[in-house]
């Protein structure tokens, strides 16, 4: 692969700009998904990224990486979950055609198919358990992945992640306090997207495949999974490298690169930087504009939102579900927004009171 495209990538993978692309990619994918997964179409993409990933390794620095006992999986599951983005998506573009020209999903006459559920799918589940069992047990022959020596003080590795599955809350770490990533987050996250069908109380899209008729309910289950939870675990394993610095996927691991730690919170913005003051004494009129600025995003939103772009959603839900459900959302895209913010501003908390061990 030439330098200069090595060197092209490597800027695009800066994560204010990948994560961007990514964004524009996934709406991009629901808006024109009735062209993208024609199987012609969706066959292309794939070779172009199995050819991409064949020039690619050819880096010493990529093969490192994606050689990886850990990272083996990860490769395996961009290519799983690409798949069945892919194969759900094909069938909402079909169904949501065939209801177009006047006709039922396609699951309503695909009888032929249906089985029993003892003893058919019982014994075709416990046949894919024991072959999944094998193919466990000659992956883990083949590609060795030991356990590391015990933990010590004097020797830790660097980078120090987290398994695979950790790997996106061991990346909001690094934008939000502990008790928020680790716990608040991630269980509003899980909570948010357990809801969305009780929430989004639409009978259409029961039991078959549908983008036309639930866009809302889809493309946000899609955003919090693919966005919030897959993207961040691909950061975690290709992108972060030692210090925890971002890396680009052909750049060398230099453990004695240095990013200067200049985030700072709101509070010092506002009154250091731009009012060349002191921080007050107090720490309610040191973090009142951090404070006002939350309640502002909880609180004003919603109602603005409920008569511009939720307009029809507010009418359908009332005003208890839609509220729940902007609420949510909100919540969902602050982790996005605070993400920029410290990739572009350096912006550490918007409420920082480590008095109480409360930052936002």
């Amino acid at each position: 692969m030439p330098e200069f495209v090595k060197l092209a990538i490597n800027a695009l993978t800066a994560p204010s700009i990948f994560v961007t692309l990514a964004i524009l990619v996934f709406f991009a994918s629901l808006k024109f998904y009735r062209i993208w997964t024609r199987p012609k179409f969706a066959l292309g993409l794939l070779v172009a990224s199995i050819l991409f990933f064949l020039i690619s390794i050819t880096d010493a620095h990529f093969q490192w990486i994606v050689s990886q006992p850990d990272n083996v999986p990860i490769m395996a599951m961009l290519y799983v979950v690409g798949f069945f983005y892919w194969l759900s998506l094909r069938q909402a573009a079909i169904n949501d055609e065939r209801i177009e020209q006047g006709k039922g999903p396609m699951e309503a006459e695909e009888t032929n198919d249906r089985v029993h559920v003892w003893p058919d799918l019982v014994y075709t589940e416990f046949i894919a358990s024991i072959l999944g069992t094998a193919i466990l047990i000659i992956w883990s022959i083949l590609v060795k992945a030991p356990l590391e020596q015990p933990a010590s003080l004097t020797r830790t590795p660097n980078p120090s992640k987290a398994p695979w599955y950790f790997l996106g809350l061991q990346e909001m770490l690094v934008y939000f306090d502990p008790w928020l990533a680790g716990v608040v987050l991630p269980s509003l996250i899980v909570v948010g997207l357990m809801a969305v069908p009780y929430i989004d109380k639409n009978p259409k899209g029961a039991g078959y495949f549908t983008l036309k008729e639930r866009p809302f309910a889809v493309g946000g289950f899609l955003f919090g999974f693919l966005v919030l939870w897959i993207l961040l675990v691909f950061n975690g394993t290709f992108l972060r490298g030692p210090n925890w610095n971002f890396f680009g996927p052909y750049e060398d691991w230099d453990v004695h690169k240095l990013v200067p730690l200049v985030n700072v919170n709101l509070s010092e913005f506002i009154y250091v930087k731009w009012l060349g003051t002191g921080l007050p004494a107090s720490w309610f009129w040191r973090e009142l504009w951090g404070i006002l600025l939350v309640i502002g995003y909880l609180t004003i939103l919603p109602p603005i939102l409920a008569k511009t772009l939720f307009r029809t959603m507010y009418a359908r839900m009332g005003f208890l579900r839609y509220n729940v459900m902007i609420q949510l959302l909100l919540i969902e895209f602050s982790m996005v927004i605070k993400m920029y913010l410290r990739w572009t501003v350096n912006l550490k908390y918007i409420i920082a009171i480590p008095e109480f061990f409360f930052n936002i």
